[in-house]
């Protein structure tokens, strides 16, 4: 059959390549890393797309939404609570919250002191909202108790957390901390790098997804590739009925034809 004749033909292309020295016994040369097709130009085209950052993202994600004029550890707190309220809800609506939030005066200690009834009135309507108002309750102890009001700087330690999932600790990590410790996958990038084929095989879940895109993609990109997929999500390739005739990659996108 013809797929296990194209099999055939890369490893004997492959073998060949190696000349005699393999015959002598010499170390096999390194397999080059796998790399999706047409990458580096369908990047290129997305940041074209994004260069006016007028995606929600840009102008109510979550490195809008804390006090840049409040102390650091305040201001990592925030970043962190507008992590917590953004998860499955609009920037829109997460920006509109935290707003309300800072003007009741955020801080770990505001927070303590603020019953669940009040809390959950001022969050609302994120979503989950009532889990969310338990979440934060009992990680801001945390924080308060073990880390004297700041929020951990690692990921391991913000993941025990409760509340807070793989994506929020890599951007807690990235904009609280300014560190790069990871790719921060949300339902936005995991959609997109799975149409584009920037994953090996295809994933189910964000998280399967941030490791198979950390196995290949330059680290220097990590911190950039969130910020540009989300905004893209939102604005072009969109969950339902992304536009493609608004698309700079729709010949070089291979879920452009079928969708």
């Amino acid at each position: 059959p013809r797929r296990s004749r194209r099999r055939k033909s890369i490893a004997i292309a492959y073998e060949s390549g190696q000349g005699d020295g393999a015959e002598q016994g010499a170390s096999e040369p390194q397999r080059p890393r796998w790399e999706p097709r047409d990458w580096r130009q369908q990047l290129e085209r997305i940041r074209e797309m994004r260069r006016s950052r007028d995606a929600p993202v840009d102008e109510m994600g979550v490195q809008k939404c804390y006090d840049s004029s409040a102390p650091p550890q305040v201001m990592r707190y925030q970043v962190l609570l507008s992590l917590m309220l953004s998860s499955q809800t609009k920037d829109q609506v997460t920006s509109a919250a935290m707003l309300r939030l800072r003007q009741h005066g955020l801080t770990v200690d505001s927070i303590l002191q603020m019953d669940d009834a009040t809390l959950g009135q001022i969050i609302y309507p994120v979503g989950f909202w009532r889990n969310k108002v338990k979440y934060i309750k009992q990680t801001t102890a945390i924080l308060k108790e073990k880390y004297g009001g700041d929020i951990p700087r690692t990921v391991e330690e913000l993941v025990q957390l409760p509340g807070v999932g793989p994506k929020m600790a890599h951007l807690a990590m990235n904009i609280a901390w300014d560190s790069v410790s990871g790719i921060a996958v949300d339902t936005h990038v995991h959609r997109i790098t799975n149409r584009l084929k920037w994953v090996k095989k295809e994933t189910r879940y964000p998280e399967e997804t941030r490791v198979a895109l950390e196995d290949w993609l330059p680290r220097d990109l990590w911190r950039e590739i969130n910020w540009l997929l989300v905004g893209f999500g939102q604005q072009t390739c969109l969950p339902v009925n992304p536009r493609c005739n608004e698309c700079l990659n729709q010949d070089i996108c291979p879920a452009a034809k079928r969708l």
